[in-house]
């Protein structure tokens, strides 16, 4: 994977995807002196720390160092991205159903505490979007360890019949300041189905015009699984702008208490079936109210979180 130093962008992303390495997105070259400077400080480079689905590759410091490069990421996110793709590989992700599926799973990663500021995240305005910010090349840069090593190429080894652009990069910083957060720094990874803006009803700031909008989002995208009966084995997750989530906390001065009453209310919308198997609430975003949901997938998986 590692290309002579002086390659150019063009011959290393023409390279790369000879071998299979890549996203069909430019890179930038994976030179000797690049992956050494990523490596930095860590004390074995080819330990092995885990097999990825669906070929069971090896996983090591120095793949993802190299793929960190590859997505443009700086050098002090390494930590942060094999965390996360350490987290990956937990039984309950379920990393060879989401790899392996026709759906539309991709892995999102949420990364909390002083950390994310460190390394250039941002958890305010377009954070998911285009910025001066490095979520994207973080996200980016766990998307390409968990293709490379997990040998996943489309058309072979993946069978989405359609994907998602998350499947690319799906990186959040969670709010430092926000309610219910700690100071400590952590990953959280979750196989989600995609985005969807969510709006309180029109009576908000009523925690009830909150509540309900995210009930009839979650209560929604188990509809849309087509079996009623799935919605014990999905994680969804909502994303809390600063504000709502300022004005839940006194109603929910703990967070487990705004994730029962979800619960409540959006199996109440399904007639009494579950909605989900877990809530995550993030709080993250700019000024205003408008909510973002992230539906689980409906395989089956479990959110991970591994202190870092």
């Amino acid at each position: 994977m590692i290309v002579p130093e002086g390659t150019d962008v063009v011959a290393a992303t023409a390279a790369l995807l000879a071998e299979g390495i890549g996203d069909g997105l430019p890179v930038v070259p994976p030179t000797p002196s690049r992956v050494a400077a990523a490596l930095e400080g860590v004390d074995d480079p080819d330990a092995v720390l885990g097999l990825v689905p669906p070929l069971f590759g090896s996983l090591t410091p120095r793949l993802v160092a190299t793929c960190c490069v590859i997505a443009g990421a700086p050098a002090a996110a390494l930590p942060v991205v094999l965390a996360a793709a350490t987290a990956c590989l937990a039984p309950e992700l379920n990393l060879l159903g989401v790899a392996t599926t026709t759906g539309t799973a991709a892995v999102a990663v949420v990364v909390s505490g002083p950390v994310g500021a460190r390394i250039g995240l941002t958890h305010r305005t377009g954070m998911l979007g285009p910025g001066p910010h490095t979520n994207g090349a973080v996200g980016r840069a766990l998307a390409l360890t968990l293709a490379t090593a997990g040998g996943v190429r489309a058309g072979e080894t993946t069978m989405a019949t359609t994907a998602q652009p998350a499947r690319y990069t799906c990186c959040l910083a969670a709010d430092p300041d926000g309610p219910w957060t700690t100071p400590v720094d952590a990953v959280t990874v979750l196989p989600i189905g995609g985005t969807a803006e969510v709006l309180p009803r029109d009576d908000y700031p009523d925690p009830d015009a909150v509540l309900e909008a995210l009930a009839d989002a979650l209560a929604g995208a188990v509809r849309a699984a087509g079996d009623l009966g799935r919605g014990g084995e999905m994680t969804q997750a909502v994303v809390l702008p600063p504000e709502v989530a300022t004005r839940l906390a006194p109603t929910f001065p703990e967070v487990d208490a705004l994730v029962s009453a979800l619960r409540e209310r959006g199996a109440a919308a399904l007639g009494g079936r579950p909605c989900a198997a877990e809530i995550l609430p993030i709080v993250a975003g700019g000024p205003g109210v408008k909510m973002l949901h992230l539906p689980g997938w409906m395989g089956g998986s479990r959110p991970v979180t591994l202190a870092m």
